[in-house]
Formats: structure tokens, sequence, C-alpha cells
């Protein structure tokens, strides 16, 4: 009833996410919630007036992030209307609740993930501990099982993505010209250079990398699509989203290099 007031119009409907939101599920005593609205950037000020702190999108673009810290200690996700972050997390919700196996085998690998101190470490330039990004193949999992499919920009994070940014890199953009490839080059951690993936549904499709040269500038330093999904649309689609992204950090001009072949 906070957040609605708060929002007022701009918002559309709040869902009660995460562990806290399946019943018998062993949680972290943190409250994660969903709030759909009409508009990500007006959310921003009447929430932290509510008491919230903003904090970005973290590794999803064009998500509002807040916390809130206290006697409840809360995760706040705003998502403008059908961003496919809000039917994942629903979906992955709904199957704990109704599948009392599922529950017990995603409490269990909580459980072990915590056991191991090194889990809530986060390594060097990663979004997320080893808790949050142990979790994910189970997710994953679940989430084919029920057939998710909706298309997801994101920043990569986890280690399956960060292996299949560089495959499809390397076969894409280095093998046809006879370059070595280093994964470990100093652009993938280097502060000003982002690099994201396109995925539908759990599977990979197509990958970028973007470098800000200043405030106002910033250049596509590649993308590619990974072959099997070659001719299906990503193509276009992924240069649409980072000029949608890059827009939405206050860039006014985008630069691309390019084969003349290309």
């Amino acid at each position: 009833e906070l957040i609605k007031k708060a929002l007022g119009d701009n918002c559309i409907e709040i869902h009660h996410i995460g562990s806290t939101a399946v019943p018998g599920l062993c949680s972290k005593p943190k409250i994660d919630i969903i709030a759909v609205v009409q508009s990500g950037q007006d959310s921003i000020g009447p929430l932290e007036d509510a008491g919230y702190n903003y904090r970005g999108e973290w590794n999803i673009p064009f998500k509002f992030g807040f916390t809130k810290r206290g006697v409840l200690a809360i995760n706040l996700h705003v998502f403008e209307a059908h961003h496919p972050e809000i039917e994942l997390n629903l979906i992955f919700r709904d199957h704990l609740r109704s599948n009392p196996d599922s529950l017990l085998k995603y409490a269990k690998l909580k459980g072990d993930l915590l056991a191991d101190e090194a889990s809530l470490q986060k390594q060097d330039g990663k979004f997320f501990s080893g808790y949050n990004l142990g979790k994910d193949a189970f997710i994953r999992q679940i989430l084919d099982e029920e057939g998710y499919n909706k298309q997801r920009f994101l920043r990569a994070t986890h280690h399956l993505e960060w292996e299949n940014y560089h495959r499809i890199r390397k076969e894409q953009m280095f093998d046809p010209i006879n370059v070595p490839y280093d994964p470990n080059h100093f652009s993938i951690n280097a502060e000003g250079h982002c690099h994201f993936i396109l995925c539908r549904g759990t599977k990979i499709v197509s990958v970028a990398h973007i470098e800000f040269l200043n405030d106002k500038e910033a250049a596509v330093r590649f993308f590619a699509t990974d072959i099997p999904y070659k001719n299906q649309g990503y193509a276009k689609e992924m240069p649409t989203l980072l000029e949608r992204w890059a827009r939405s950090q206050g860039i006014d001009v985008l630069k691309m290099h390019s084969r003349p072949s290309a």
C-alpha cells in the first residue's frame, strides 16, 4: 500500500516475488517486490521520498532497482509494463508454489551454497556473489520446463553467459580474420566497457560490447549473432536495444566501425 501510494497513477500492479513469496521455503530476511509502472524514470523521485534508495539497473537494462533497509529489508524491482523479467520472476515463483519437489531441491541448493563460505564473496568485477550465481542453473532448468521463451537483454554476469559471450565473439569476429582471441583482454572488466547478451528464453543468441567514450558519446565495439540463430532477426534487434539503452544512459552519439564487406 505504501508503494502504491508513493507511485500513484504511475503504478500498474505490484507482485511479491523471491523466496519469501513461496510458503515453506527458507529465505533470507529480505522481501523482494516487483512494481510494474508506466514510467520507470518517473518512479525514482516518489520512491526516494518514500524512503527507498535508488540503485540503478544492476545487470538488467531498463530496470529501476531500489533498496530499503530498517525493520524490514526490501529489494524493490521496478519495471515498465511488458518487461520480460516480470513474467520470468512470476513463472519461477508460481512453479515453486505448486511443485513441492522443486521447492525441496531449491531449498537444499540454497543450503549447500550457504554452507560454502566462498559462495558469499563477490569476485572481482562481478555484480553478484557466488551464492546468487550458484542458483542460476536451477532457475534456468525450471524456466525451460515451463516453456519460458521471452527475449531477454542483459549485462553478462554468470560464468555460463561469459563462456558463450567469448565463444560467439571469437567464432564470429576473430576466427574469420585469423586473429588470436584473448578472453582476458583489459576491456572485459575495464570501467566504461559494457558487455551484453541477448537471449531467447534461456538460450544466448547474440552478444555485444559498448564502450563509453565520454559523457555523450559511445562506441559499439562489436555485436554478433551465434550461428544457429542467424537470419532470425537478432542482427536487427540487438543494435535496436543497444541504441535504446545508450539513449537511456544520456548518450547522444553512437559510433561503430565495420569491415566494408559488412
